[in-house]
């Protein structure tokens, strides 16, 4: 339907195309320069996180991993496991494709040999597809909107939960995005961290010819979000970086700590 905006929910069980999605935004060598810009800001930040700022652990859960696996290229080098969890079928089975090696999977290759090149030997790319594919030990349906995120499955609890660009997309309304987040902190172990990119000011974004909105959250809004779900914000980092295909004001990649007794 011309015009029409689709939604958190079933919209994007329905409509949601993985291969669209990462056609759009995740085209490393010949896509527009904003989005690459914003993979390579994701990078960097990731990188800084787990290889050099020393957060590490046994599990890594991270939720709303959509069809992508570039988030996890630094954490895979310094957790033992690492748990991934979506709400749409079809981006768990196009994520699938590439932990499987199955034809047609989406080759992430550049973004692999970039963060290699971070990490100073930009030659070991297959090295770290594989550590990658090694360490994923579970892929998981969620939905953030629920207790538990993550239904009946049993998981420990976590020293890293991620969430990249999803609770945006995921949630209708601030209300539901405060409880998400409450949720996600759930996942964590007292002390653990909760990393996690926001895009700000979002208003939609495109899908190939199809248009989905989100919640509009300000850094402040998120900021509080995270200090009402028992976390301490640790880094803060904001840039007015924005998408060709989306409607928003920047970027803001956030380092949060669950307290002792949260």
């Amino acid at each position: 339907m011309e015009g029409k905006v689709y939604q958190a929910g079933e919209d994007y069980e329905k409509e949601f195309s993985p291969r669209d999605y990462l056609d759009t935004f995740y085209n490393f060598d010949s896509g527009p320069v904003a989005e690459r810009e914003i993979i390579k800001f994701s990078l960097q930040n990731l990188h800084q996180t787990f290889s050099v700022g020393g957060i590490r652990g046994d599990v890594l859960i991270d939720i709303g991993t959509g069809p992508t696996i570039y988030q996890l290229l630094s954490a895979c080098e310094v957790f033992q496991e690492i748990i991934v969890a979506d709400y749409t079928p079809q981006n768990l089975q196009e994520l699938q494709k590439w932990l499987k090696k199955e034809p047609g999977a989406y080759d992430w290759s550049s973004m692999v040999k970039h963060v290699c090149e971070l990490e100073g030997d930009r030659s070991r790319w297959q090295e770290k597809e594989a550590k990658l594919r090694r360490t994923v030990t579970h892929v998981l349906k969620c939905d953030v909107t629920k207790t538990p995120p993550l239904g009946s499955a049993q998981v420990p609890l976590a020293d890293c939960v991620l969430t990249f660009l999803a609770m945006e997309c995921a949630c209708l309304d601030v209300e539901t995005y405060r409880a998400a987040l409450r949720r996600l902190a759930d996942l964590l172990k007292p002390g653990g961290h909760l990393v996690t990119m926001v895009t700000l000011c979002f208003q939609h974004y495109m899908v190939g010819p199809k248009k989905f909105s989100g919640v509009y959250l300000e850094k402040e809004t998120v900021e509080k979000a995270l200090q009402d779900a028992g976390c301490q914000v640790l880094k803060c980092n904001c840039v007015p970086l924005k998408y060709s295909q989306a409607f928003c004001e920047g970027l803001c990649f956030i380092i949060a700590r669950k307290g002792p007794s949260a």
